[in-house]
């Protein structure tokens, strides 16, 4: 009996926070990178967590943001975890007495069971496609087949998903979680709530078939 988690990133309104619970997601994301369409600040943040409901993880994406920066945000919002995107070494994003987990931009020649050791304070890894010109939220998706057999910690599937895409990408990956932004967009920033419900049936339907959860 396994589910698979999903969480929908680059929440910038208390709608669409409100159409990704209603349709089933476990966490929403919220970033903190300001050349991002869809970055928040925290008092924005904030005013969508106030407005939600118990049992939703509420993530905070950052881009090698300075330590103050960090420590700002997490003055003012609610955050139950920490996601590190940029160029962060494993020290920086464990004093945070927060859980956190890293994404990887996979491309070959990343060593992804190297990272694992790295970041062995991680919750999780975070696997996203690698691009020159962004280091998230660029629609891409990236070879899965990059990812080796038998790593052991969780594993956040991102980059590119969308409803057409994800049963495919968890026949192959067998993920603990997927993580979404651009694929459920009506456009940047802004969440479709038929984008994000299409994209949870695809998910609780593959869990039903392959994995016995109800």
């Amino acid at each position: 009996m396994k589910r698979t988690r999903v969480k929908i990133c680059g929440i910038t309104r208390r709608e669409d926070a409100w159409a990704a619970i209603d349709a089933g997601a476990d966490a929403l994301g919220f970033v903190f990178y300001a050349p991002s369409p869809r970055a928040v600040d925290a008092a924005q943040a904030q005013a969508i967590m106030k407005t939600l409901p118990p049992y939703v993880g509420k993530v905070g994406l950052f881009v090698n943001a300075s330590v103050a920066e960090v420590r700002q945000v997490l003055e003012t919002t609610a955050l139950d975890c920490l996601q590190f995107h940029g160029d962060e070494p494993a020290d920086y994003c464990g004093q945070f007495n927060l859980p956190y987990y890293k994404a990887i931009r996979v491309k070959p020649g990343v060593n992804l069971i190297q990272c694992e050791l790295d970041f062995a304070s991680a919750s999780a890894l975070l696997l996203d496609a690698f691009s020159e010109k962004a280091v998230g939220g660029t629609g891409l998706a990236f070879d899965w087949t990059l990812i080796p057999q038998g790593m052991q910690k969780p594993l956040i599937l991102a980059g590119g998903l969308n409803p057409d895409n994800v049963a495919q990408a968890m026949q192959q990956v067998r993920p603990y979680a997927v993580d979404v932004s651009g694929g459920v967009e009506a456009q940047k920033g802004i969440k479709s709530p038929e984008r994000i419900a299409a994209f949870m049936q695809q998910v609780m339907q593959f869990d039903a078939v392959h994995n016995g959860a109800v």
